[in-house]
């Protein structure tokens, strides 16, 4: 697929990308996802950390005691804009979790959490701006949040 020729856009990262960029070692897929993000905010992007992908992030991060990544997805989470979750939020994730349910298309098992409803219903909570109507989250696989957001992948933006 072709890169998407968008400017000023407001991108959610998906915890993939945001695993990617926390990766304090600049070499192959996580330089590529730094030079990624550096260039899309010299493009006069807005790039956003929400909660949720922080939190999928951070748990294994922990698990596994990378405490270099920990400390550049703190970083993160100051140098771009941090998208904490309300719970305006996580209501809006609870009628996309039965929408998608009663319509026989979950996107996790039926007790899952579902990380990905709540990322949606957190990407679909930037109101656009005058000049900006492109919000974009940015993953590693959109096939699940395509139902609920205009969801690409990363690299491809």
């Amino acid at each position: 697929m072709p890169k998407a020729d968008l400017s000023d856009v407001w991108l959610v990262l998906d915890s993939g990308p945001l695993g990617l960029l926390s990766n304090p070692t600049a070499t192959g897929a996580a330089r590529e996802a730094q030079d990624w993000a550096q260039a899309r905010l010299i493009a006069g992007d807005q790039i956003f950390v929400p909660e949720i992908a922080d939190y999928e992030v951070r748990r294994e991060l922990l698990r596994a005691d990378k405490r270099l990544g920990l400390a550049r997805l703190d970083e993160l989470a100051h140098e771009l804009e941090y998208l904490p979750l309300k719970t305006a939020m996580m209501r809006e994730a609870s009628i996309l979790w039965a929408n998608a349910r009663n319509a026989g298309f979950p996107t996790a098992h039926d007790a899952a959490l579902d990380g990905d409803v709540i990322l949606a219903a957190q990407a679909r909570s930037i109101q656009p701006t005058a000049g900006n109507e492109n919000v974009v989250v940015a993953t590693t696989n959109a096939s699940h949040l395509t139902r609920y957001v205009d969801a690409r992948q990363w690299s491809d933006i």
